[in-house]
C-alpha cells in the first residue's frame, strides 16, 4: 500500500488551508471541511486556496455553490489572505431548508 488513498485527519478549525492537498481533490476537501464545520457549528470559516492564476478559487467557488446552507461566499479581508482566501458564512445546521448534501 502507497498510502496515496489513506484518509488524512485534519483538526477541525475556522481555517483550512487547502495547498497540501492534490488540487484534484481540493473541491471534495472543502466541502467535507464545510460540512465538519458546520457540524460542528462554526459560522463562519476561511478556505485558503492561493493567490496563483484563480483556478483553485473558482474550484472551490463552484463546489460550495451547490450546498444551500452556505450563506454566503467572499474573499476575505487582506489582513486575513485577501483574495488566496475565502470567507465562507454557514447556516446553523439546524436550520430548516439548510441540509447536508448526499
Amino acid at each position: 500500500m502507497d498510502g496515496a488513498d489513506t484518509p488524512v485527519e485534519v483538526p477541525l478549525g475556522d481555517t483550512l488551508d487547502l495547498h497540501p492537498f492534490a488540487p484534484r481533490d481540493v473541491p471534495s476537501v472543502a466541502v467535507e471541511f464545510l460540512i465538519a464545520a458546520r457540524a460542528a457549528g462554526l459560522a463562519e470559516v476561511r478556505l485558503i486556496h492561493g493567490r496563483g492564476r484563480g483556478v483553485q478559487r473558482a474550484a472551490v467557488l463552484a463546489a460550495i455553490a451547490r450546498l444551500p446552507w452556505v450563506v454566503a461566499a467572499h474573499e476575505a479581508p487582506p489582513d486575513r489572505g485577501g483574495w488566496g482566501a475565502t470567507v465562507v458564512v454557514l447556516a446553523p445546521a439546524g436550520d430548516a431548508g439548510t441540509t447536508t448534501p448526499g
